[in-house]
């Protein structure tokens, strides 16, 4: 009844994925209510939430929903909302997570913190001149240094935030459901 009589191409659910026409944060807002009404307690949402808000304090970028979904399984999280939770790593929050991970990490491992990290790369080892191999190993040598202390920096920032985020979100869950029943 109210489905729409056209269905829309790719390339507009994509646009309206990215950014939607109704607004960024109204269609938050519809998400949010429709993630709120799925027939699964406020724990599993909860829970499932906070595995995506750990994932997002990894430095794997592009990895973010395989390895919340991956934590949510095993912790019996809605993967959903795994997927949901990611967006507490964002363009605008990234710079902060990642300067705090290896800052986190770096202290933990006994290296000095440093203000700035450079990367560098030797530019005679291109992907086709020694093979994709060479590439890749050469590319894993040049950010070794700094991986390791994100990752091992991100794992207690992440459990903060994750626990942080499942507080808030199974409080509100909670008192959304509860409203909700009372009202029917």
């Amino acid at each position: 009844m109210f489905a729409a009589r056209v269905k829309p191409s790719f390339g507009r659910r994509l646009r309206e994925f990215c950014w939607p026409s109704i607004g960024v944060r109204r269609a938050w807002a519809y998400r949010m209510h429709r993630l709120a009404r799925l027939d699964v307690s406020p724990h599993t949402l909860a829970i499932g939430f906070a595995a995506g808000a750990f994932a997002s304090f990894t430095p794997f970028i592009g990895l973010h929903f395989i390895l919340a979904a991956v934590v949510a399984l095993v912790v019996r999280g809605n993967l959903l909302a795994s997927a949901v939770g990611t967006v507490v790593g964002n363009p605008v929050t990234f710079p902060f997570i990642w300067i705090a991970s290896y800052n986190v990490g770096a202290l933990l491992l006994g290296i000095k913190a440093k203000a700035e990290v450079t990367i560098t790369t030797d530019a005679s080892v291109g992907l086709f001149s020694h093979g994709p191999v060479d590439f890749l190993v050469m590319l894993w040598r040049s950010v070794e240094p700094v991986i390791w202390p994100m990752v091992l920096g991100g794992l207690p920032l992440g459990l903060l935030c994750g626990t942080a985020c499942y507080v808030l979100v199974y409080g509100t869950l909670s008192k959304f459901k509860a409203r909700r029943s009372a009202a029917s």
